[in-house]
């Protein structure tokens, strides 16, 4: 193209977005402002989308900044942008910064705080926001409720989130969707509630989705639910890695070795991909990936040393390697070996090396984090004298003198 202009380069921006290139898109953008053009308000919201995504708080702040140099009038798009990459970044109190002090007169940008504070497990935080809302004559919306009904299942909160559904068809004259019953499932499956959440799936007006499934399967494995996690997989047409996962870990967690063994050699039967869980850190603006076990970083003597170290003191602190959740038959000693070196303790673990005494650490992964890391990082921010942000797939845990913020309820 001989001419780029500013349509062109933003066009190119939100592509990479749509298409999942968060990376590339950070990269056209700073070509865009080296190149001499002045971003608008799309191109702002399209590359905090990015960042949001990505965990890319370095460069989202930096966007941040560059906003505030060129004078950006701040709109609810804009405002929401903003408040959501902060919130995805490990920054919620940041985002409460911002939310307080852009328009709020768009119920977007409302749903986009309440879904940052549902997403850091701040029940109480969203249920005064949502009061506070409808105080300042905002109508909640569906995203609302997925928001509220979200926020319920990452703390506990049956009743209310009863209440919530409830008041969305009542109160609001809303339909529920899938995502509103799939963050309901999840809200009573978590609980312990499998039954009734079993019986809200099967009574659902519309076709309940792979999710709303996957939900209540998560929870038969917590609950070594052997018979419903085998019923509801069967309900289960397109099965993903994950789902096999986890009726592998069901079966094995009751000492099913056989059938265990069996859902794996049905995975590779019907050729199903196995998700590959990553985790990184992002430092100096550069992005650093790892996968369980890596060896491919040109730090990785350091990084192995540095976890062997702290992995005996954290032992020495209480710590136990949870090698009931390996789905593996083997030998203690190789259950604890392959917990060892998973990835987001590798992530961890490098931040730690990079990083000054005492500062924060924050690590994003694309799957869901495992119990025993989940312990292991409690010891280790209590070692260590550090706060460790962890962002999976689900939710941001906070670590912190030995506690979660999540308070072992995940």
């Amino acid at each position: 193209m001989p001419v780029k202009d500013l349509v062109s380069w933003n066009s190119m921006i939100a592509g990479a977005v749509r298409n999942s290139q968060l990376k590339d898109a950070m990269n056209i953008f700073s070509r865009m402002v080296n190149s001499g053009l002045v971003p608008d308000g799309f191109s702002f919201s399209s590359v905090l989308s990015a960042c949001a995504r990505a965990g890319a708080r370095q460069y989202g702040v930096w966007v941040h900044q560059l906003m505030t140099d060129l004078g950006v009038e701040m709109n609810h798009i804009l405002g929401s942008a903003l408040v959501d990459m902060y919130a995805k970044c490990g920054k919620i109190d940041v985002a409460m910064e911002i939310f307080n002090t852009v328009n709020r007169n768009h119920v977007s940008v409302w749903n986009t705080m309440i879904s940052g504070l549902a997403a850091h497990g701040l029940g109480s935080d969203v249920v005064t926001l949502f009061r506070k809302m409808k105080i300042e004559g905002l109508v909640p919306d569906r995203v609302t409720f997925v928001a509220l009904l979200t926020a319920c299942s990452h703390c506990g909160m049956v009743e209310e989130a009863r209440e919530y559904f409830k008041a969305m068809t009542a109160d609001y004259s809303i339909t529920p969707l899938v995502e509103h019953y799939g963050a309901m499932v999840d809200t009573l499956s978590r609980a312990g509630l499998l039954n009734e959440a079993y019986n809200l799936v099967r009574s659902m007006s519309i076709e309940p989705d792979a999710v709303i499934w996957r939900a209540l399967l998560t929870a038969c494995r917590r609950y070594c639910q052997t018979k419903l996690g085998e019923a509801t997989i069967k309900h289960m047409a397109c099965k993903s890695s994950g789902d096999y996962t986890l009726l592998s870990n069901i079966y094995s967690s009751v000492n099913r070795w056989n059938d265990s063994e069996e859902v794996w050699k049905d995975r590779k039967q019907k050729k199903v991909k196995k998700n590959k869980g990553l985790s990184w850190v992002e430092l100096g603006g550069i992005t650093h990936e790892f996968k369980a076990g890596d060896r491919s970083h040109p730090d990785t003597e350091d990084i192995y040393q540095l976890l062997h170290g702290l992995s005996k003191r954290a032992k020495a602190e209480g710590y136990t390697p949870l090698t009931e959740i390996v789905t593996k038959d083997v030998a203690e000693e190789e259950k604890e070996e392959n917990l060892t070196f998973h990835s987001e303790k590798l992530a961890v673990v490098y931040s730690v090396l990079k990083t000054a005494p005492g500062s924060e650490v924050m690590v994003s992964k694309n799957l869901q984090s495992c119990s025993d890391c989940h312990e292991w990082m409690k010891i280790v921010s209590k070692i260590l004298c550090r706060v460790i942000i962890m962002r999976d797939r689900i939710r941001f845990h906070r670590f912190e003198s030995g506690c979660c913020s999540c308070n072992d309820y995940w």
